[in-house]
């Protein structure tokens, strides 16, 4: 098994984190999928990482579906809830996670335009849903040490990862001197092992994007 990652993609280190917890052997192979020698396109028409390949030549991609697909393929040890309620709420926190994000990505796409093209209105969009995010997760989490309840489950490796991705794509936003709880409970999750062998670097874009 090999997964296809970039090194400050949230949603590859939400894929690596989860394969490290449930102990899964795989081969780490690390892209930039916005340059123009990337092999993702080969094997996501979507052309994102990250993507899974399966041993029999098949390839599992779109983060979420690949979480999902980990966890029934390998339900040791099970990193989602099985209550109900539980699952409901870990879910929420994922779908927050992932929109959190979504709009960092938007924001730094955007900020990497020449700044005669930049929208500041489409900025102030992303940055508000951005601030929101981590306002709600700071509310919502609180001071548990986790998000759900009282072990790690996906859902706090789903609010990890954007958490760990502004402090390298925004650090500007200084989002841990802005939300406490939330720098604090990031900080003890960053303790596991998973979370130190994962931890995102910034990798240079070659090829214009934007």
């Amino acid at each position: 098994m090999k997964l296809i990652s970039a090194t400050p993609s949230p949603y590859a280190r939400k894929v690596r984190i989860q394969l490290i917890e449930k102990g899964i052997p795989f081969e780490l192979v690390t892209e930039v999928p916005w340059n123009s020698d990337t092999t993702v396109p080969l094997y996501n028409p979507l052309e994102k990482v990250p993507v899974l390949l399966l041993d029999d030549g098949r390839a599992v991609y779109e983060s979420a579906f690949i979480l999902e697909w980990i966890e029934r393929t390998h339900p040791q040890p099970p990193l989602m809830p099985t209550d109900d309620a539980a699952y409901l709420e870990a879910r929420r926190f994922m779908v927050l996670a992932d929109g959190i994000c979504d709009a960092g990505l938007l924001l730094f796409f955007e900020r990497a335009r020449e700044p005669a093209h930049q929208s500041q209105p489409w900025m102030a969009r992303q940055l508000r849903k951005i601030e929101g995010g981590l306002a709600a997760l700071e509310r919502d989490i609180g001071e548990r040490a986790f998000a759900v309840g009282d072990r790690l489950s996906l859902a706090d490796i789903s609010v990890a990862a954007p958490l760990g991705w502004l402090k390298v794509r925004a650090p500007d936003l200084d989002w841990p001197g802005r939300f406490p709880g939330l720098a604090a409970y990031y900080e003890r999750l960053s303790q596991r092992e998973s979370f130190k062998a994962t931890v995102p670097y910034a990798q240079v874009l070659r090829d214009k994007v934007v």
